[in-house]
């Protein structure tokens, strides 16, 4: 849901005439009634989108100065430290001034804006704006060069033919609207991708032929080559807003008092069960929250939470937030309750997360509302890792990469199986060394044993 832009008086006031109508009836000792009407010019503040919100970033203003505003419409785009997140107006009206341009920062609860409530009040508004300014301006820079990149070779261009008649037209195309090619020309045209409408043939009657295909990519132009993001050694480069709340809650994790354990899980049953069911939509994401979800309903005080030092909360519903990263920083979707979704539709919800968080479009429900969170590098190949504790939560789990090794079976022979390492880090005001470790054996008695894992 988009946020509402929170708004407040900014009081002005114009005098107006009102004299008397000629056909109003008049009486002795009547002066014309001067009539104070209160200008509504309301400052729109920078909203706070997220609980650890300090500022936010301009990132695009959709509506420009002077333009009429309805309730409930959107205006800016603002960069929190988790997304990026279309914001509302209140109230009726116009955008007066602007306070903050694009790619400016400010506070939470400093003025961005100012909306009058009539076009009268546009001016004052802006004679107001221009007495105090809103956050600060973002740096100026030389313009970018830009370069054009292509991800894929675009359709070719027709290529004359010195041979192919332009009256030249197949009794099969229909009149022009049917392609008519050889086989060998279409499969060559898809394997390089041409397009055929885009060429005329030279074969009889105009028919498209295996060497109009290769006239027309040896006549096209070779695609530019794009090229690496290159970084300036030497460079300070400040943080983006959602690697200064990431550098903020890092800091904030070394006030907790924390410890590790480890445990080894043999992964073959559920590899087995994830190729089974992987065609129908499945990640092993989805699989990993699910087991992790089911141990902590068994095992209540690691998904509890400290948050005062004083006391703790027993959560109420079981959020599995998974790290994710993309570009600029780490953000953490939330599978919530993920204990009593079955494994299809929390797969399905998890591609979804995954999407918005790429795009910057979750809302705060969908990445602040996590009780434990997962960390999975194993699709890098780490086998382990420790990871740093969230605030505000009282567990995460380090996941490493599934890798075939050899173990002694329990006759005694030697055997192969495929293991996992997990490694949880945890708030020692609330969880000990044995809730672990019976949270980690019924961890493991779920993945071992997963039929629990698609009723």
């Amino acid at each position: 849901m988009s946020r509402l832009l929170n708004t407040s008086f900014l009081p002005s006031s114009t005098c107006r005439t009102r004299s008397c109508s000629s056909s109003a009836p008049h009486f002795r000792g009547n002066k014309p009634r001067v009539v104070t009407v209160r200008a509504k010019i309301r400052e729109i503040f920078m909203p706070a989108l997220s609980s650890t919100m300090t500022e936010g970033k301009i990132v695009s203003w959709v509506k420009s100065e002077g333009d009429k505003l309805s309730k409930g419409e959107s205006v800016v785009v603002v960069e929190s430290d988790k997304a990026d997140m279309d914001v509302e107006t209140f109230y009726d009206g116009y955008l007066a001034a602007i306070m903050v341009e694009e790619g400016g920062v400010a506070p939470v609860g400093s003025a961005i804006a100012l909306l009058a409530e009539t076009e009268e009040e546009i001016a004052d508004a802006r004679a107001k704006a221009s007495l105090g300014g809103g956050g600060t301006s973002p740096v100026s820079q030389a313009p970018p060069v830009v370069e054009d990149t292509v991800s894929s070779v675009p359709p070719l261009k027709a290529v004359s033919s010195a041979s192919a008649s332009a009256s030249a037209v197949h009794p099969a195309s229909e009149g022009g609207k049917r392609v008519v090619a050889s086989p060998y020309a279409k499969k060559l045209a898809k394997e390089l991708k041409v397009e055929l409408a885009a060429l005329v043939g030279s074969g009889p009657m105009g028919r498209i032929v295996a060497k109009d295909v290769e006239a027309a990519v040896a006549a096209a132009p070779p695609p530019p080559v794009q090229k690496e993001p290159s970084v300036e050694l030497g460079s300070v480069v400040p943080f983006t807003t959602m690697q200064a709340a990431v550098s903020r809650n890092m800091a904030e994790s070394l006030s907790v008092p924390t410890f590790r354990v480890g445990y080894t899980i043999n992964t073959d049953a559920l590899d087995a069960l994830y190729k089974k069911i992987k065609s129908k939509g499945v990640t092993m994401t989805a699989l990993l929250a699910k087991a992790t979800a089911l141990a902590l309903a068994k095992h209540p005080v690691v998904n509890s939470s400290c948050r005062d030092g004083n006391s703790f909360v027993y959560n109420s519903s079981i959020n599995i937030a998974v790290a994710v990263a993309i570009d600029g920083g780490l953000i953490t979707p939330v599978l919530q309750n993920a204990d009593k979704v079955d494994i299809y539709s929390l797969s399905r919800k998890w591609k979804e997360l995954v999407d918005k968080a790429r795009a910057k479009q979750l809302q705060p429900q969908e990445y602040n509302t996590g009780t434990f969170t997962l960390s999975n590098l194993g699709m890098f190949g780490v086998d382990r890792f420790d990871a740093i504790l969230p605030p505000g939560t009282g567990a995460i789990m380090a996941v490493g990469a599934s890798q075939p090794t050899v173990v002694a079976t329990k006759d005694g022979r030697i055997g192969m199986k495929n293991q996992m390492q997990v490694n949880v880090t945890a708030d020692h005001r609330v969880i000990y060394g044995a809730d672990l470790a019976q949270f980690l054996q019924t961890l493991a008695s779920i993945i071992e044993d997963p039929k629990d894992l698609t009723f």
